[in-house]
């Protein structure tokens, strides 16, 4: 029998944690309802969701603060996390995804966009691309058993980053959009902002720590990764010019 996604619904106002509900388990998922911070922890404690919808505010703890706190979790720090929120302004969205959540939206929200943005989260997560090896200086990616390390040391990075680092080292030394990065990671994912995929390479180069200057920001254009970083590089020998 086919395993149905679990997905956490953080939600404090009940008639809307209700509905999210009904609307999950007849669409094909298992919803788990709870209504603070304290509870979503014991939850996640107890049984680790595939996905995680979280309530900006709420009593006690609020969602973004939930959220930075699991993203610093070794356990759960690569589940996905959708933010709900009334707030609409951009810098709020920013303020979402730099606390950790892959995606954000704002109530109200339709049945359908809710679903579109989970199963859109779900397929970050386990990314349909090949089961090849990339190696770029002392950076190595295994698609197949999704692991990420340096110089042999493993690194732990979440799902979109998982993705958007096997995209950079598959095409090095490009210069890639942040449309062309949208289009090639999320997909037909179109709630997508293109402020995104500044969180989330931002969110990549912190996992990475030394080898995040290897992911350079081509002002104007977009993003690329190089095996030597530009201020690794030799200077040109002016003199023997």
């Amino acid at each position: 029998m086919r395993k149905l996604p679990r997905v956490l619904v953080v939600e404090d106002e009940a008639a809307i944690a209700e509905l999210i509900a009904v609307n999950l388990r007849h669409n094909g998922f298992a919803p788990t309802v709870v209504y603070d911070g304290e509870a979503a922890q014991r939850e996640v404690d107890a049984v680790l969701p595939d996905v995680i919808l979280l309530d900006w505010m709420l009593p006690g703890e609020s969602g973004v603060a939930l959220a930075k706190r699991w993203r610093q979790q070794e356990r759960i720090k690569t589940v996905p996390i959708i933010m709900l929120t009334a707030r609409t302004e951009e810098s709020d969205k920013v303020q979402g995804l730099d606390a950790g959540a892959d995606d954000y939206i704002t109530k109200p929200f339709s049945t359908q966009e809710l679903l579109a943005r989970i199963r859109a989260v779900l397929r970050r997560r386990a990314p349909e691309i090949v089961n090849d090896t990339v190696q770029l200086g002392d950076l190595s990616l295994d698609a197949s058993t999704y692991r990420v390390t340096l110089s042999g040391s493993e690194i732990k990075i979440g799902p979109t980053e998982f993705k958007l680092l096997h995209y950079l080292m598959k095409h090095p030394e490009r210069v890639h959009t942040r449309g062309s990065l949208l289009d090639r990671i999320w997909g037909d994912h179109v709630f997508i902002e293109e402020r995104t995929v500044d969180v989330h390479v931002k969110r990549l180069r912190e996992s990475l720590g030394l080898a995040g200057v290897m992911i350079e920001t081509v002002r104007g254009a977009g993003y690329r990764i190089t095996a030597q970083s530009s201020s690794a590089r030799p200077k040109p020998d002016i003199a023997a010019a």
